[in-house]
């Protein structure tokens, strides 16, 4: 099999199964485990995949779906800081709800390989983590809503009342005074029934949402724990933030080496 040809194989098998270990390529692609180690860094260098403890997962781009195919490359970097930032508050042993946004998606890809227990009710975020064997997965189930993939309504309301987590990480559409808002009646109800499930309240949002109100409020900013944010948040916005009680995590604009993300505890 030539170079280009095998890589190529090795990046679909990862793309799919989205975590797999070297052994399990080397045998699926009857070469050595130094040759997919190889293999396996220039992809890294490409940005395709991550090698982790136990082998790769896929680190390209989203799923395909409206959902995530709309993002702009400006707010994607935007979600990667956040992403990086919300990891470091995940421990060792967490069970984590996460639900279907694109920030949540780039969260999850960081996750992958770590001894945790992930609640979702997202198609593409339980792909990541299908084939790991440090992750137990509990999908939710439900209506499937076509444009981002995720399980919606009173199978999934019920599901995610029956279990306990000890962080909910959600995705929000937009931010006002007011509270916390997302585009989908349904998809609302079910991050509701998710806040209700988590000890702690964990939300992802770019500086883009802030200002901008959607169809339906989750809830008040004030019964948010965390928020996590990229650096273009304003004062104004990070004062409000504050002043509801809410513990703001600004994520720096490169984290090439990971280390605490800033946070301005509330008083």
């Amino acid at each position: 099999m030539q170079a280009d040809v095998r890589r190529t194989r090795l990046l679909d098998l990862v793309r799919s199964r989205g975590f797999a270990s070297l052994p399990e390529l080397a045998q699926e692609l009857d070469v050595s485990e130094s040759t997919v180690r190889r293999d396996v860094e220039m992809l890294e260098e490409a940005g395709s995949a991550r090698r982790t403890h136990g082998g790769v997962f896929y680190s390209g781009p989203s799923p395909n779906l409206p959902h995530f195919e709309l993002r702009h490359e400006m707010q994607w970097s935007k979600k990667r800081q956040i992403a990086k930032a919300a990891a470091l508050l995940i421990e060792e042993g967490d069970t984590v709800i996460l639900d279907g946004g694109s920030t949540t998606y780039e969260l999850a890809q960081m996750l992958v390989g770590r001894t945790l227990q992930i609640v979702t009710n997202s198609l593409p975020v339980a792909n990541l983590f299908m084939a790991s064997t440090t992750t137990e997965l509990i999908l939710l189930g439900g209506y499937v809503h076509n444009a981002t993939g995720v399980s919606l309504g009173p199978y999934a309301d019920e599901m995610i009342s029956r279990l306990s987590a000890r962080r909910a990480v959600l995705s929000v559409a937009g931010i006002t005074q007011q509270g916390l808002y997302n585009s989908n009646l349904l998809l609302v109800e079910t991050e509701r029934a998710m806040m209700k499930a988590g000890g702690e309240v964990i939300i992802v949002a770019d500086s883009t949402k802030f200002g901008r109100q959607s169809l339906a409020q989750m809830c008040e900013l004030s019964e948010v724990d965390k928020l996590v944010v990229d650096h273009e948040i304003s004062e104004a916005w990070q004062k409000q933030v504050q002043d509801a009680g809410v513990d703001l995590i600004v994520a720096p604009a490169e984290m090439a080496i990971i280390d605490r993300p800033v946070s301005h505890k509330a008083s």
